[in-house]
């Protein structure tokens, strides 16, 4: 699992950066995480193919995080797309999408699945048979939410040195799932543990879009592998801050630290910063491994 940073900046582009979007790469799946102007531009800067991205998620109807998403929708139809498309967001996104495509007289070449979350909820959007995706309830001015992605506990990993000889696949499946293999009389006859070792851990990323400090947060995000949290200011503008519903540097490095997360990108910053080396500094008082989620960057998440 990875993610590539698409947009960093919040309101306007400045200095080189982008609105706020990003892809999350996980095994053979894309998601494309917020989609403000410009962002299908990064697409092909960084080399993501349009028709890889599987599902697109929304964090709130905010301009710089969604005003791409048209033209985006419309570039695949150009480009002959067939793909289902699975679009996650706030009440209201398919309504400004319906209108659009309908007074633009567009039918797409493929068809897409929208789902609407609930505001003020954790709800699952996203089930697959590796990975899960819930909201997180955020407070911005307008209803908004980030996305936690989890991996599902993996599969135990056999042991070649202590696996029988000839063993049917039945039988391999079950022990690599943690279950023991049975005589006709009940007995043991091999156990799981006996020949498999354990299962690679399971990693999680959260992306927290817009939103004033939540200090319920951390609670939710408890053992999150890597967070993603907005800090629009500096702590110097810590009452602006709280006057649009936004974070600083702090608040954010705050939740990493008390959800003892692994590791914090910072993003979303205010087009009056050039240097953000302010950032990094105020946030690493805090938490040592925080980052600048910048265009270009890719980050792993887990080993």
């Amino acid at each position: 699992m990875e993610v590539l940073i698409l947009g960093s900046n919040s309101a306007a582009f400045a200095y080189g950066r982008h609105h706020t979007a990003q892809v999350l790469r996980h095994h053979n799946k894309h998601f494309l995480i917020d989609c403000g102007e410009g962002t299908q531009i990064q697409l092909r800067r960084y080399k993501v193919k349009l028709s890889r991205i599987n599902v697109i998620l929304i964090s709130h109807l905010h301009g710089d995080h969604y005003l791409g998403l048209t033209g985006l929708l419309n570039t695949m139809h150009l480009y002959g797309r067939q793909a289902q498309l699975e679009v996650i967001g706030p009440p209201g996104l398919k309504e400004i999408l319906s209108l659009q495509f309908k007074l633009s007289q567009t039918t797409l070449t493929y068809p897409i699945e929208f789902k609407e979350w609930i505001p003020n909820q954790t709800q699952m959007v996203y089930d697959d048979p590796l990975l899960t995706v819930e909201t997180i309830p955020l407070d911005h001015k307008i209803d908004c939410c980030g996305y936690h992605f989890k991996e599902k506990p993996k599969s135990r990993k056999l042991n070649r040195e202590a696996i029988p000889e000839q063993l049917p696949p039945s039988h391999i499946a079950k022990l690599k799932q943690g279950k023991d293999i049975l005589n006709e009389d009940g007995s043991i006859k091999y156990r799981s543990e006996d020949v498999t070792l354990p299962p690679q851990p399971s990693y999680s990323y959260a992306f927290c879009s817009d939103t004033r400090y939540l200090p319920t947060l951390a609670e939710k995000l408890q053992g999150t592998t890597v967070i993603y949290h907005e800090a629009s200011f500096l702590e110097d503008m810590a009452d602006r801050a709280k006057q649009t519903n936004h974070s600083t540097a702090k608040p954010a490095a705050m939740v990493a630290r008390d959800a003892n997360a692994q590791k914090l990108l910072l993003g979303h910053f205010s087009s009056r910063y050039h240097d953000l080396g302010g950032f990094l500094k105020e946030s690493k008082e805090l938490f040592d491994e925080s980052a600048l989620a910048t265009e270009g960057e890719v980050f792993t998440i887990g080993v």
